[in-house]
């Protein structure tokens, strides 16, 4: 198996998520490290993970319409960790190698345990993931979610759930790790939005515990 150099690195950024937010309130709580690996370790390990992930094209119904997911997903993880997403069930495909190295080094840098992992492609700037919540009962109230990127550098937006008007945007470079912590779920929304001018695809990575 290669090796990748994760850069446990100490630059980071904890994201004030607007000046009108009493975040001691809401307790959401976002961890931006932009280097959490080397950008020639991010090269080597996205042209990898897009050939070993089994990556499937998933559809949803919507207004009694069948519609493709806008990206290709996958879901891997220990046995017993089942996730719905886009609408299904799906169980965990069994850890790559480089997918449960990423995981041991997250768990070691963050003090927190992972048992799995949706991994999505965006084939181009077309692809992209609406406003949602990862709040599903599977994952608990207060999950830690740690998104690694890959990749083309993609937008991703933040929208309180009850006050619209307060939003974050930043931009996820290859090699950067967003954690989403506290109650983050619980009173914010995020999204991928389309980029219709990007072509070059973008690998994402959300580490997460299932609840057992």
């Amino acid at each position: 198996m290669q090796q990748f150099d994760l850069c446990l690195t100490s630059e980071k950024e904890h994201i004030e998520l607007g000046n009108d937010v009493d975040d001691s309130l809401d307790k959401a709580r976002l961890l931006f490290q932009p280097s959490f690996i080397a950008q020639n370790d991010a090269t080597m390990l996205y042209v990898a993970l897009e050939h070993k992930i089994q990556w499937a094209e998933e559809s949803l119904w919507i207004a009694g319409k069948k519609r493709k997911v806008p990206r290709l997903v996958a879901w891997y993880g220990d046995s017993g960790t089942p996730y719905r997403y886009s609408g299904k069930l799906h169980e965990p495909l069994p850890w790559i190698d480089e997918l449960y190295q990423i995981k041991q080094n997250l768990e070691a840098e963050l003090g927190t345990p992972f048992n799995s992992v949706l991994c999505n492609l965006y084939r181009n700037g077309q692809d992209s993931m609406g406003w949602h919540a990862d709040d599903e009962k599977e994952l608990g109230d207060e999950p830690v979610i740690a998104s690694l990127s890959l990749g083309q550098p993609r937008a991703f937006h933040l929208k309180h759930k009850t006050n619209p008007s307060l939003r974050h945007k930043m931009t996820l470079n290859s090699g950067s790790l967003l954690v989403m912590k506290g109650a983050m779920q619980q009173h914010w929304l995020h999204q991928v939005p389309k980029e219709p001018k990007i072509t070059q695809p973008r690998i994402n990575l959300t580490f997460r515990n299932i609840l057992v």
